[in-house]
């Protein structure tokens, strides 16, 4: 029988711990593909192997309609893309956290987020692989 792939961004899928975040902030790492900015860190595995959040700064838009679209783009685009990179950190049997930010000033076409998403999480299942291959 052949499993389908789900393509979903449940509630245990979204990171909205105050202190994994704040922790995240400290110790994470980070890497920018403008106009994304990651941070992400290794954690013990919890419930779920991968969690993501997502922010946009309220200092370029002013407007709360703008940052919900940036971020709703956002969340689509990683949705959709998020499958091979969480495959690979079962594998690892950790967690990822990771924290999407929009860094830009001007609203995106979604075809730009997602291609900015597709690199951002490609660059990232790179690291995790060295970093699972360093650690065995």
């Amino acid at each position: 029988m052949q499993s389908t792939i789900r393509y979903t961004l449940g509630k245990q899928e979204r990171l909205k711990s105050r202190k994994i975040i704040d922790q995240l902030f400290k110790e994470g790492k980070f890497f920018s593909v403008f106009p994304i900015r990651i941070v992400w860190q290794y954690r013990e595995k919890t419930s779920t192997s991968l969690q993501a959040g997502f922010t946009v700064s309220s200092k370029h838009f002013k407007k709360a309609v703008h940052r919900n679209r940036i971020r709703r783009l956002m969340k689509e685009a990683y949705r959709l893309q998020k499958n091979n990179l969480q495959l690979q950190v079962e594998q690892s049997d950790k967690q990822l956290v990771i924290f999407l930010m929009y860094v830009g000033k001007e609203i995106p076409e979604y075809s730009l987020i997602t291609e900015k998403i597709k690199t951002v999480l490609s660059r990232l299942q790179k690291m995790v692989h060295e970093d699972s291959t360093a650690n065995n």
